[in-house]
């Protein structure tokens, strides 16, 4: 039977199928200019790199759903207890310095850590099976979670301004400066420790979310490191020092957290980092009976990944053309690792193809 003009749907389920060749690739390492930009280099791409890390899939990257969540869940349990265990430091410190400034980024670093909170429901939400009503799951409550670090990341951003601004004003003294200094780097490591392994497993699961989370932890860090600065201008005779680094600190969260934000929002827009759409073109085309490719279409949804594409195949029997579908299929899982669900439709080479 021919499949002459009309198209064969070919969908697949592939998020549980544990029979499918997930290849290692050792040649799929990605150019970074090849997603529409050219990472800058210097101060500003160090600053690039600290602040605004792409989550693009990595040669290592989990490609398993419900272990990408297993992996997602660990790394905020972990994280929210190393940033409590920080909190508990920096309030003892507080009671025998004295320090209000020190206080306040107490209180700060305590409700930050909270953010884990949001993510950890939208992780496990991600996890539900799809309804009649959800008809794609649940992994857009990931995103949405995103939403809400980054007003969180842009409120921390604002208080510390403010406060920084309060303090030029009406400056006040700081006693036990030594003690000021330790709690500070206590809060930048534990930070610091966080956003690393944050960012590290965000990268490797593809959940720009958890980034996001790692990115937050980050200023955080810094915000801490701040209080570190200003105590040691305070020692050296600069009463000021401690206000002005944190309103320059504060200005570099709000401008680096455009990163951030243009990354969610890609995401609820159903962007996707067009080095991802060449590898799934790339792998069709490279398909055996496959003539070409006349429409690929992807979007995250959370950390996995979905689509549809559209190939064109020889003027063929029904169950040929099937066959060839389902070897794409098979070339865009292990050029994709994170890919659960894609529609792929054949098309006669006979027919018309819309461009």
């Amino acid at each position: 039977m021919s499949v002459g003009a009309h198209q064969h749907e070919h969908a697949n389920g592939l998020h549980q199928n544990s029979d499918h060749d997930h290849r290692p690739r050792s040649d799929h390492d990605h150019d970074h200019g090849s997603d529409g930009h050219v990472h800058p280099t210097g101060l500003k791409g160090f600053l690039y790199g600290l602040f605004m890390p792409h989550t693009h899939d990595a040669s290592d990257s989990i490609d398993d759903a419900l272990e990408a969540s297993t992996h997602g869940i660990r790394a905020l349990k972990i994280s929210l207890f190393i940033l409590l265990g920080t909190t508990i430091l920096q309030f003892a410190v507080v009671l025998v310095s004295g320090s209000v400034a020190l206080l306040a980024d107490t209180i700060h670093n305590f409700s930050d850590a909270l953010t884990a909170v949001p993510l950890w429901i939208a992780f496990l939400l991600g996890r539900r099976v799809a309804t009649r009503r959800y008809t794609y799951g649940y992994g857009r409550a990931e995103d949405l979670a995103g939403l809400v670090i980054v007003a969180v990341i842009a409120l921390s951003a604002v208080t510390a301004a403010w406060q920084s601004i309060e303090r030029l004003i009406n400056p006040q003294p700081l006693a036990n400066l030594w003690w000021v200094m330790a709690a500070g780097v206590i809060g930048f490591l534990g930070n610091e420790a966080v956003a690393i392994y944050r960012i590290r497993v965000g990268q490797r699961i593809g959940s720009a979310a958890l980034v996001a989370d790692g990115v937050h932890a980050r200023t955080d860090g810094f915000t801490s490191l701040a209080v570190v600065i200003g105590a040691a201008g305070v020692m050296l005779g600069f009463p000021l020092a401690d206000p002005i680094v944190g309103l320059l600190i504060s200005a570099a969260i709000i401008i680096l957290l455009w990163g951030t934000v243009r990354s969610i929002g890609r995401r609820l827009m159903d962007g996707i980092e067009p080095d991802l759409a060449e590898r799934a073109q790339l792998a069709l085309e490279s398909t055996p009976g496959v003539l070409s490719v006349s429409r690929v279409q992807l979007r995250w949804v959370g950390h996995r990944l979905q689509g549809a594409a559209t190939i064109v195949v020889a003027d063929t029997t029904l169950a040929e053309a099937e066959d060839v579908a389902h070897h794409a299929e098979q070339a865009l899982l292990a050029a994709l690792p994170k890919l659960d669900d894609m529609t792929i439709r054949t098309s006669a080479g006979k027919t018309a193809v819309a461009r």
